[in-house]
């Protein structure tokens, strides 16, 4: 008569405790402001903004961590377990785009990122004058950061700017505004205007352009 072994039923019990623990650990969720999944969080720059990371599905204390970008933020030992509040005070222009993780610390995988959005208008003020000789070329530069981008107009003495062909050119990136004339003649005196507007507002800023006579022409 066949025996059966004995040895199947003690391998059973630690499959099956491994099977009960890894699905505790992996039924934990975490929420940021209410948020179970990465998002991006619009805001001004100036007011504060609070960011609140609960742990879900918990019947534990949950240790948990926060982190700007790589950089790990220091919390108060009141401040750690299943709730964990931090505060952006004040939310400036260079928090935008950074990101701010909130990580369960036994398992790091279980997180939840929030991105700033931080709207701003252009910051661009002032006047620069510039003397230039004629037939040189010379380039004028605004450098203005807002979010959301802005666009940008130049003008001559109040009027807008008519591009002449092969004389005037324009660059613009996202914070740049440049205007370059080639071969600047004394008719291009002046003052020549940037203005780089958005949907939050505008800024400009004035270049006033004197073409002195050449050099090199007037002592031959």
């Amino acid at each position: 008569m066949a025996q059966r072994s004995s040895l199947a039923v003690p391998y059973e019990v630690p499959v099956l405790a491994v099977c009960f623990l890894a699905c505790v650990v992996t039924g934990l969720e975490l929420s940021v402001n209410n948020h179970a999944a990465d998002f991006s969080l619009s805001t001004s720059a100036g007011p504060p903004v609070s960011l609140s990371c609960l742990v879900q599905n918990s019947s534990q204390a949950e240790e948990l961590l926060w982190y700007r970008e790589g950089g790990k933020v220091d919390l108060k030992d009141g401040n750690k377990v299943n709730v964990s509040n931090i505060c952006i005070s004040p939310v400036t222009e260079s928090d935008n785009g950074v990101t701010f993780t909130c990580k369960l610390a036994r398992d790091k995988s279980v997180q939840v990122s929030v991105i700033l959005d931080v709207q701003f208008p252009p910051q661009l003020t002032g006047e620069e004058s510039l003397q230039i000789e004629e037939d040189k070329d010379v380039t004028l530069t605004c450098n203005a950061k807002s979010n959301p981008q802005a666009q940008t107009a130049w003008y001559k003495n109040k009027n807008t700017l008519i591009l002449q062909q092969n004389r005037y050119q324009l660059y613009q990136t996202s914070e740049v505004f440049q205007l370059s004339i080639k071969t600047v003649q004394k008719s291009d005196n002046g003052t020549y205007t940037c203005v780089v507007k958005s949907a939050l507002g505008e800024g400009r800023k004035d270049f006033h352009l004197i073409v002195e006579g050449n050099k090199a022409a007037a002592k031959q």
